[in-house]
């Protein structure tokens, strides 16, 4: 149960870390809601996402750990989820989409994209999916760009007021 608060820990201050490394992104867009219903359709996805994980991982550890056992080898421990995610094809099947998409698509698309958008840290949304989840961090990572579109939004029509 340690290793589940550890991770849960460490994904709130991961996500802690990017908004402060893009503190002007997530401040408030002028003359406009604190979120968009896009953004917070984005949220809800996201943090749906990181509870029924955690329901699940809770599960895992309550089903499979021993009290004081090693949450890195052995009994419901990182190396047991991962040989259990491929325990037999229709569960291989899943399990190397996944990590494809979140091991090598996410942090591919969030670096260069994120660069292109003048994200600070793009790569902290891989490190995020680590702790949180990969739907998580993609639908945190969609929420930031809505969030920047919406800024320059504001800053094109200031612009366009005349003086």
């Amino acid at each position: 149960m340690v290793s589940l608060i550890v991770h849960a820990v460490l994904g709130v201050l991961v996500i802690v870390w990017i908004v402060r490394a893009n503190a002007r992104v997530f401040a408030r867009p002028a003359g406009g809601p604190a979120f968009s219903t896009l953004e917070t359709v984005y949220y809800v996805i996201g943090v749906a996402s990181i509870v029924l994980g955690y329901y699940f991982n809770h599960q895992f550890v309550d089903q499979y750990a021993i009290p004081g056992g090693n949450p890195i080898w052995g009994p419901g421990s990182w190396q047991q989820f991962i040989a259990l995610g491929y325990a037999n094809p229709a569960a291989a099947s899943a399990s190397q989409d996944y990590t494809i998409i979140n091991v090598v698509l996410l942090p591919l698309f969030t670096i260069v994209d994120g660069h292109r958008r003048g994200i600070r840290r793009p790569w902290l949304f891989f490190v995020a999916s680590l702790f949180t989840s990969c739907a998580f961090a993609y639908a945190f990572y969609f929420a930031v760009i809505e969030r920047q579109h919406r800024h320059q939004k504001a800053a094109a029509a200031l612009a366009a007021i005349p003086a």
